[in-house]
C-alpha cells in the first residue's frame, strides 16, 4: 500500500505523470501551495501576471503538442473565460487542464463563487472529485478527455481536498508525442464550429460522463439517496456509515460536466426521496430539479461550505418538501474578524511601511478605488481609507467613473494584472484620477511572488510621474503632495515604493 498524499501532491503527480510540459499559474488561495510544488519539479512553470495570459501560454503549447496546466483561483477563472470559451470550439491539440480553487465559506476570496458553472457556459468536461486517490485518477483521465474531446477540461478543488490525506496508486507516467492543433477546424465557419462541436465533441463528453470511473454508486436502500460531488461526498460518506443512517443510498459523481443523466434519472426513479449536497451553488440540484428532489432549492441545505452537520439535519428534514431557513448574514463580529483572522478582513501588517499612506488618504473627503491586494484590508473599521474594491486591477477603471477627481489605490502586481489597461483609459480619454501605486516588487497578500518593474511604462504614459521613497517622506510632506496632485487637472501617478517587512 502506497503512503498516504495530500490532495494538492496527488493533484500535482497526476499532473506530472500525464507529462505535461508547461504549468502556468496566477497566485491566490487555494491553490498557491500547488503551482509552489510544480514549479519546485523542475518543469517549465512560471507565475504568470494574470489567468488570461496564463491559459493563452497553454494553448500556445497545446497547438505544438504540448501538455499543459493552468492553475487558478475561483475568481481567475472570470478572467480567462473570453479564450476558454472560445477554444471549446476552435479546438485545442495536446491535452490542457484548467486546476481551479473555490472558497466555500470565503476564507481568503473577495467572493464565495461556483468554478463548476463555467463547464456549462464554456460547454467543457468538469470534474469534481471527492479525495485525492480520486483527483489523482480524475486528472490523468482529464488529460486523455481533453485530446479526445479537443477541448480544456476544467478541474475543481477546495481547501479540504487540498489538505485531505489519503493513499493513492500512481500509474505509468504517459510517454511518447501527443496530438499537434489541427488547422481543419478552419474549413468551418464560426457557427459551423460550433455545429460540429455539437455534433462530434459534446456527445463523446455526454458519453464520458456515463462511465463507471466517472461516479461511485453505493446502493444501500431504496427509500432515501443522495446526489453529491466533489469533497463532500467524502462528508456524506460519515454520515451514511454510521447506524442510524445506513439505510440511505449514495451516487458520488466525480465528472459534473456534462452530468451522467442515464445514471442520474436511473438513481432518482430507485428513490423515493433525493438528496443533493454540493458545494457552493446548486450546479447540479438546478439541472436535475423535480418532485422529490431536495437540497438548496429547497432549504434543506444552505449555500457555500457544506459541513456533516448540514447534511445530517438535512436527512433529519427529508420528509418535508420545503424548509423555510433564517437568512442571518454573517458580519464580521460574528466571524470574531476583530484582528488576525479571515483572508481580506484581516488587519493590516503593524509593520507595514504604507501605513502612514493610509492614514493621510484616510483623513481625505475624495473617494477612493481600491484593489484586492493587501489595501482592500484598510476598507473596514477602524481605518475606513478604501470605498469600494471590486477586483484586482479594477481601481483605476473604476476611478475615472468618478464625479470629481479621486484616487485610485493599486498595488503593483495589481496594476500588471488588469490595472494597466485602466491607465491606458484614463489617459486616453483626458480623465482626472489620482494613481498611487503602492510599489513594493511583490505580490504581498499571496505569498511573495515577485513583480515586473512596470517603472518606465508608467512614466511613458504619465510624463512626470512621481517616484516616493514612502519611509523617508514625512505625514505632513505626503499630504502637501496628494493634495497637489488633486487640485491639477488630468492624471497624476505617484510611484510609493517600499519594502514589504513580511517578505
Amino acid at each position: 500500500m502506497s503512503e498516504p498524499i495530500t490532495g494538492s501532491q496527488a493533484l500535482v503527480f497526476g499532473a506530472l505523470d500525464s507529462g505535461i510540459s508547461l504549468a502556468t499559474g496566477v497566485p491566490g488561495y487555494p491553490i498557491t501551495g500547488i503551482m509552489k510544488l510544480l514549479i519546485g519539479s523542475g518543469l517549465d512553470a512560471r507565475w504568470s501576471i494574470n489567468e488570461k495570459v496564463a491559459l493563452e501560454a497553454a494553448l500556445g503549447a497545446s497547438a505544438t503538442g504540448r501538455r499543459s496546466l493552468v492553475t487558478v483561483k475561483h475568481v481567475g477563472m472570470n478572467i480567462l473565460a473570453d479564450p476558454l470559451i472560445t477554444s471549446a470550439t476552435h479546438t485545442i491539440g495536446a491535452g490542457l487542464v484548467i486546476l481551479t480553487g473555490d472558497d466555500p465559506g470565503v476564507k481568503q476570496s473577495q467572493n464565495e463563487q461556483d468554478s463548476r458553472y463555467y463547464g456549462l457556459l464554456a460547454e467543457v468536461p468538469v470534474f469534481d472529485p471527492p479525495g485525492p486517490a480520486a483527483a489523482y485518477n480524475s486528472m490523468r483521465h482529464a488529460f486523455l478527455l481533453s485530446e479526445k474531446v479537443r477541448t480544456p477540461v476544467i478541474m475543481r478543488l477546495t481547501d479540504r481536498l487540498n489538505n485531505m490525506e489519503e493513499a493513492v496508486n500512481r500509474t505509468p507516467a504517459a510517454t511518447g508525442d501527443f496530438q499537434n492543433f489541427d488547422r481543419d477546424t478552419w474549413a468551418f465557419t464560426m457557427k459551423g464550429k460550433h455545429q460540429h462541436f455539437h455534433c462530434g465533441s459534446y456527445p463523446l463528453m455526454e458519453k464520458e460522463s456515463a462511465k463507471a470511473s466517472t461516479y461511485r454508486l453505493y446502493q444501500r436502500g431504496k427509500d432515501i439517496g443522495i446526489i453529491s460531488s466533489g469533497y463532500p461526498s467524502s462528508l456524506v460518506e460519515e454520515v451514511v456509515s454510521t447506524d442510524r443512517f445506513r439505510n440511505i443510498s449514495h451516487l458520488a459523481l466525480t465528472m459534473v460536466n456534462p452530468l451522467p443523466r442515464s445514471i442520474i434519472n436511473k438513481f432518482i426513479e430507485q428513490h423515493l426521496r433525493i438528496l443533493v449536497i454540493e458545494e457552493t451553488e446548486p450546479v447540479i440540484e438546478e439541472q436535475i430539479y423535480c418532485s422529490g428532489v431536495l437540497g438548496k432549492l429547497t432549504g434543506h441545505t444552505g449555500y457555500g461550505r457544506i459541513e456533516t452537520s448540514d447534511i445530517i439535519l438535512a436527512l433529519e428534514n427529508i420528509d418535508m418538501d420545503k424548509i423555510s431557513r433564517m437568512c442571518k448574514p454573517e458580519t464580521r463580529l460574528s466571524r470574531g474578524l476583530t484582528s488576525t483572522t479571515g483572508g481580506h478582513s484581516k488587519n493590516m501588517c503593524k509593520e507595514c511601511p504604507y501605513l502612514v499612506l493610509y492614514e493621510v488618504l484616510g483623513s481625505l473627503d475624495v473617494p477612493i478605488a481600491g484593489d484586492l491586494g493587501c489595501s482592500v484590508r484598510t476598507a473596514p473599521p477602524p481605518m475606513e481609507v478604501v470605498d469600494i474594491a471590486y477586483s484586482l486591477g479594477s481601481s483605476i477603471a473604476t476611478a475615472t467613473g468618478f464625479s470629481e477627481k479621486g484616487i485610485a489605490l493599486i498595488g503593483d502586481y495589481g496594476l500588471v494584472h488588469t490595472g494597466l489597461q485602466g491607465l491606458i483609459e484614463a489617459v486616453h480619454h483626458h480623465k482626472s484620477v489620482l494613481v498611487v501605486v503602492l510599489q513594493n516588487n511583490i505580490a504581498a497578500l499571496t505569498g511573495g511572488q515577485a513583480v515586473p518593474d512596470m517603472t518606465g511604462v508608467v512614466e511613458t504614459l504619465i510624463p512626470g510621474t512621481m517616484i516616493l521613497d514612502i519611509v523617508n517622506t514625512g505625514k505632513d510632506e505626503l499630504a502637501r503632495m496628494i493634495k497637489t496632485e488633486l487640485g491639477k487637472d488630468g492624471v497624476s501617478v505617484i510611484l510609493a515604493r517600499a519594502t514589504c517587512t513580511k517578505y
